[in-house]
């Protein structure tokens, strides 16, 4: 026979068993990623690197991007969409370094900490940016092309655009870097491709046919240079010297076959590694730095089957 007392015992005890998947459910650290895209092999390193992070630290990650870098609004619905779920942190890899920035204010008053990565933003918004030097990446790519080319000539640059702070970056330090060091060179084109093969091989094709003693082209990042290869082909521009970004299938394939000069490296997995990383610890409350930098390599023929090398291409 039940007492009163045994009675309200089991009755306690059945309402702390039914509240647990609850409590579980509120403890779930969820941290959605939103990239720019999925159309290059970066993004799909960026993604094994987070979800790598999110087996660690066990935490929840989802991975999410547009169909192309030119789609914005898209992105910024993706952005909105996250935060409507009330994440505990969110990874933001901004398309447009200013059009995000009222959301993101939001998810600062909302108290959700934001990580910028790959691409930070024109804000003090975000904890922590995990991304690649890409002033001191494209610098280098500056006097890779001077070392090529010998100093004297002229180049063009075919840029993905020019509203993400990657974009901009990459392009400014090429420039200011020529512009300081290589004062024999002369950059007499910069246009935009959106990071899109197709359209980034139209840009190339017109700049050379616009300038047909040019001696290099710089292309800021995996479509870009893509597109000045297909052009060089389509063209039989031989003696034109590439400098690429990024190191997909594509471009190590080009770099192997002489097309491409040689090209910077990023580290995609440690970018999504570092985001997550980050992001959990902003969750915890602990401090981070204002920039997690997570390096950067030049790769060419004689290199690119070293092993700190091999290790961060994404083919």
């Amino acid at each position: 026979m039940l007492t009163r007392r045994t009675l309200l015992g089991v009755i306690s005890a059945l309402t702390l068993v039914a509240s647990a998947p609850a409590a579980l459910a509120q403890e779930e650290v969820y941290i959605p990623l939103v990239s720019k895209g999925f159309q290059h092999q970066f993004w799909q390193a960026v993604k094994a690197g987070a979800d790598q992070a999110a087996d660690e630290f066990g935490v929840r990650v989802t991975f999410e991007g547009p169909d192309s870098e030119t789609m914005v609004d898209r992105q910024i619905d993706m952005l909105a969409a996250a935060l409507a779920n009330k994440p505990s942190a969110i990874g933001f890899a901004a398309l447009d370094s200013q059009a995000a920035i009222p959301l993101l204010r939001k998810a600062h008053e909302s108290g959700i900490p934001v990580v910028a990565f790959d691409s930070g933003v024109d804000s003090d918004l975000p904890v922590t940016t995990a991304t690649t030097d890409n002033v001191a990446a494209a610098a280098l790519a500056a006097d890779k092309m001077a070392e090529h080319i010998g100093g004297a000539g002229t180049v063009a640059v075919v840029a993905h655009d020019q509203t993400s702070r990657t974009g901009i970056d990459r392009r400014d330090g090429f420039l200011n870097r020529m512009a300081a060091a290589h004062p024999g060179i002369e950059v007499v084109s910069v246009q935009y491709g959106q990071g899109d093969q197709l359209q980034s091989t139209e840009v190339a094709k017109a700049i050379l046919t616009a300038n047909p003693g040019l001696a290099g082209m710089f292309g800021t990042n995996e479509g870009s240079a893509i597109g000045i290869v297909n052009a060089v082909r389509e063209m039989n521009a031989t003696n034109l010297v590439i400098i690429g970004y990024d190191s997909g299938k594509a471009q190590t394939d080009a770099v192997r076959q002489g097309v491409i000069a040689g090209a910077i490296t990023q580290n995609p997995v440690g970018i999504g590694y570092e985001t997550v990383k980050a992001a959990v610890m902003a969750h915890r409350g602990e401090a981070l730095p204002n920039v997690i930098d997570t390096g950067f390599y030049y790769y060419d023929a004689s290199n690119i089957d070293e092993a700190k090398i091999a290790a961060v291409l994404y083919d």
